[in-house]
């Protein structure tokens, strides 16, 4: 009978050093995890990513940090390589990163299109595509989206509409992948309490989202909270392997499809 358990693992996290990320890898050490390869994008983060490290290990984590933009495929490639390197191929590979941009489609520029294409929709297909070269037979493969997939609002043509085409790359790697017992699925949280969501909205939007989930005046800010999301993470890197295919909206109820 296949393991479907974390215990003994090897874990790849892209965008795992902090906020839901850094939860994420901390968690799977918990879980206990054998070995987990965080990637961070820029300079910026390198202390968040050395704390969550030296969280790991002290969690009997074996943990290593690489730093890359993955907005190419060659980039994509070589954190895998590395990863493989020096940890060994990953049975759990969790893709985080994602860029907000909130703003009307007449205002938005050709160079905003193209970096919202390449953060959210090419980095997602080529960490799936490295997903299925790399990780290990009866592995899992998860990619976090956006709650939005199933709102009916303005303003987020970019981000949202460059999240979509992940469902779809979701359902073809499941497919693709299935024969070698790999799960792929997604989780779309709702607005998350974390510093990606902020920045994005003014005052009026804020005290929106804080309203808007059927759960919001359960949550600590009214928001979505990372806690939330990493037990469905849990899940499906895990015992929760049969469900494949799927586009998971955890949100409190904020939208549905």
């Amino acid at each position: 009978m296949t393991d479907h358990g974390i215990k003994g693992k090897t874990a790849l996290i892209a965008g795992g050093a902090k906020n839901l990320g850094g939860l994420i890898a901390r968690d799977l050490a918990a879980q206990g995890a054998k070995a987990i390869a965080i990637h961070y994008n820029s300079e910026g983060t390198r202390a968040d990513a050395d704390a969550t490290v030296a969280a790991l290990k002290a969690a009997g984590a074996e943990a290593v940090a690489f730093q890359a933009d993955l907005t190419t495929a060659a980039a994509m490639e070589k954190l895998f390589a590395d990863t493989v390197a020096a940890i060994g191929r990953p049975d759990i590979a969790i893709n985080t990163v994602g860029k907000v941009l909130k703003k009307p489609m007449i205002e938005t520029s050709e160079a905003e299109y193209d970096e919202m294409d390449a953060i959210n929709a090419k980095a997602a297909f080529f960490f799936l595509k490295e997903a299925g070269l790399n990780v290990n037979d009866n592995g899992k493969v998860l990619t976090i989206v956006t709650s939005l997939l199933g709102a009916y609002t303005p303003y987020y043509a970019s981000y949202a509409g460059m999240k979509a085409p992940v469902e779809h790359f979701t359902r073809a790697a499941s497919k693709e992948f299935g024969a070698r017992g790999i799960s792929v699925n997604a989780i779309g949280p709702g607005p998350m309490d974390t510093p990606f969501f902020y920045p994005a909205e003014d005052a009026d939007a804020v005290a929106y989202h804080k309203t808007a989930a059927a759960l919001s005046k359960f949550s600590r800010a009214g928001l979505t909270d990372i806690e939330d999301i990493v037990p469905w993470v849990r899940l499906l890197v895990s015992d929760g392997w049969w469900m494949t295919g799927q586009t998971i909206l955890v949100n409190g109820g904020y939208t549905t499809k």
